[in-house]
């Protein structure tokens, strides 16, 4: 199973796709967002997400307590005023895209109302990401895949029932290609959560693409996540948790992200086709096997015992399972200490 993004191809028997997300770590600055671009670019990511809302698309403009986060890394923000902090502006997006292209990185979004979808399509993105708060949103969830686009969900906090809706609406409204990701909405999320054995399970439940958004500390998981299977691996990036921002705290910095790329590309080279047999780089090793050998001088007609011959290496004589069969043969020729054994050597 597999589909382009784009014109790559994801899915099963290709690299893993890793997406650098950029999400709010443009720390309300143009100019660093297109850095962040390029140097996503630059590190090795397939692609860069962006995520494409206002403050008054998420939510209204209220002090009430439902309006306001009780701990985490946001604890006593109205939510207003973090996503008017957060948000990536409608205007930049054109600029983004374009810088995007020049460099030959993919680039796409996550959109969180339909207006959002409305902007995106009008850029012409190849595809859609579909974040964890909004797995339950299914109206949304039809509109963005009345596109007939690729679609990413991620699906932290949901239960089987909601992914199955999500899953259900998606296929029903037109989406053809959909990855699911695992994920653990916690912001960072604790490595003895990330649960990564429930990703395989997912795609396999739902007939999807497996992948993980990753939210955990470092690269570890991501790279773990690529040995089990994972085609899709999405990670928050800033250009230096030092700068501080929104997502700042739980997002890679560029030798990380550098590092992710490598590591989980080369965990999928090395995870093979799983076939049995000897591969190419081991043909020079055959010699360092075990092989029968004589170790005492004999002449033609001797009758072979088992102080004439071992089992030692190298692996130029016949092979040590034949051991039993060659005691009591005899000798068709003369052998000196240190020849390797042959079938010629003895009668029929």
């Amino acid at each position: 199973m597999s589909f382009p993004i784009d014109g790559r191809m994801i899915g099963v028997g290709q690299p893993p796709y890793v997406i650098a997300e950029l999400s709010a770590n443009h720390n309300g600055s143009l100019e660093r967002a297109l850095q962040t671009i390029e140097t996503a670019w630059r590190c090795g990511a397939s692609a860069i997400k962006l995520q494409t809302y206002t403050a008054d698309t998420l939510t209204i403009d209220c002090d009430g307590p439902d309006f306001r986060i009780q701990g985490g890394l946001w604890e006593g923000y109205k939510l207003y005023d973090l996503y008017q902090w957060a948000h990536t502006p409608y205007e930049w997006h054109q600029a983004m895209f374009d810088h995007a292209r020049k460099l030959g990185i993919t680039v796409f979004s996550t959109p969180f109302d339909e207006t959002a979808v409305d902007l995106l399509e009008s850029l012409n993105a190849p595809a859609y990401k579909i974040a964890s708060f909004e797995l339950v949103d299914l109206p949304l969830i039809r509109y963005v895949a009345r596109t007939g686009k690729p679609m990413i969900m991620s699906t932290g906090m949901a239960s089987e029932a909601e992914i199955a809706e999500a899953v259900n609406a998606a296929r029903e409204s037109g989406c053809r290609d959909l990855v699911l990701l695992h994920c653990i909405s916690s912001y960072p999320a604790p490595m003895e959560q990330a649960n990564l054995r429930r990703m395989p399970l997912l795609a396999r439940q739902f007939a999807t693409l497996p992948g993980l958004s990753d939210h955990t500390m470092g690269t570890t998981a991501a790279v773990a996540a690529v040995a089990l299977g994972a085609c899709v691996i999405e990670k928050h990036f800033t250009l230096s948790r030092k700068d501080k921002g929104p997502d700042s705290e739980f997002s890679l910095e560029p030798e990380e992200l550098q590092r992710l790329c490598d590591e989980s590309r080369a965990v999928w080279s090395a995870l093979g086709n799983g076939e049995i047999g000897q591969q190419k780089a081991e043909a020079g090793s055959l010699v360092f096997r075990r092989s029968i050998y004589f170790v005492r001088d004999l002449p033609a007609g001797s009758v072979v015992t088992e102080a004439d011959i071992r089992r030692i290496r190298p692996g130029m004589g016949l092979p040590p399972k034949h051991f039993e069969s060659l005691l009591g043969r005899r000798l068709k020729v003369a052998v000196t200490r240190g020849t390797a054994t042959r079938w010629d050597q003895f009668e029929d």
